[in-house]
């Protein structure tokens, strides 16, 4: 993966610039909340998926399609904003969430302005008609399940049985799909036959699927100094993620953690579940993904850009923060 760092970066780099010249630098006490989650940085993940997956199929077509690329970041910061408040969050990417900044309808509003924005870049970027209609769709369909997927995630803190099968499912919604879409609307863009947009979907969803669970491990195990959010929140929450329901097939209660945690309660609750092999299980069934999704891509050619999706399915499972 020694070319995917700077890669990754320079995609960021590249979004950023667009960030502010398009949200920054804008008049307005919402547009201003808009910009600020925005502008606090990020890997730009989503970005850089969809432009590998154009350049897999049609090399140099990420260039014609930049502003797609920013219409999925804008997607996934709305999100974040909308996240944030349902789970009453105050520190996002090292930063003052916008509804503890502003106010919470002031919050609700800068994620819809983003939500109505993703749509009209996602227009500007520089493909057919047909393409355009068909990424519009595609998006639209993920903003869908995203919703549908934290509903799911929302409800699960009523119950105690959640299951493995659930879990996977809401995972697929809430944060597979956006991944999926960013691959597919990157091959879509680029002019992709339908078998190459359904093996580059097909990719995204798995790695996202993945990258949720990796993110279920960082909220326990980074500290908030380093992953820029609340340490622990879905264990404080009772959140059912892949974590609790696999401590709870081996007896382990974590119902006892809801509540406010010390740095103290926080390390005892990783020593227990580390003794009790759960971190490794998730990493394994995390890992397990990644390996599986590749095998999508073998319907594009080889190529550097190809290499590289495969090496973000791997970063997206060994990242800390």
């Amino acid at each position: 993966m020694s070319e995917l760092s700077p890669y990754l970066e320079s995609v960021a780099a590249h979004i950023d610039r667009m960030i502010d010249r398009y949200f920054v630098d804008t008049v307005g006490e919402l547009n201003k909340a808009s910009a600020h989650l925005l502008a606090a940085g990020g890997k730009r993940l989503r970005p850089a998926v969809v432009m590998l997956s154009a350049d897999a199929v049609k090399r140099g077509s990420s260039d014609d399609i930049m502003h797609a690329a920013l219409a999925l970041e804008i997607t996934h910061t709305f999100t974040l904003i909308h996240d944030d408040i349902m789970d009453d969050d105050t520190l996002r990417r090292g930063v003052q969430t916008v509804h503890t900044k502003w106010d919470m309808p002031t919050g609700i509003l800068a994620g819809d302005v983003l939500y109505a924005r993703a749509f009209e870049y996602i227009c500007k970027a520089n493909a057919t008609d047909e393409a355009k209609v068909r990424s519009v769709t595609m998006l639209a369909n993920a903003c869908a399940d995203i919703c549908a997927g934290q509903h799911m995630d929302m409800s699960f803190e009523r119950r105690n049985d959640v299951d493995e099968f659930e879990y996977i499912e809401m995972v697929r919604k809430k944060t597979g799909v956006l991944y999926a879409a960013a691959a597919g609307i990157g091959g879509i863009l680029a002019g992709g036959t339908a078998p190459q947009v359904k093996a580059l979907y097909n990719f995204g969803l798995n790695t996202g699927i993945a990258f949720q669970i990796q993110d279920d491990l960082i909220d326990l195990l980074t500290p908030s100094e380093k992953s820029g959010k609340d340490q622990a929140s879905d264990l404080r929450e009772g959140k059912q993620t892949i974590i609790m329901i696999k401590a709870r097939e081996k007896g382990i209660d974590l119902q006892k953690y809801r509540r406010e945690l010390s740095k103290a309660d926080i390390d005892a609750a990783i020593k227990e579940l580390t003794e009790a092999g759960v971190i490794d299980e998730v990493k394994t069934m995390a890992a397990d993904l990644v390996a599986s999704s590749n095998k999508h891509l073998s319907l594009l050619p080889a190529s550097k850009e190809r290499q590289l999706l495969m090496d973000i399915g791997e970063f997206f499972v060994t990242r800390s923060y």
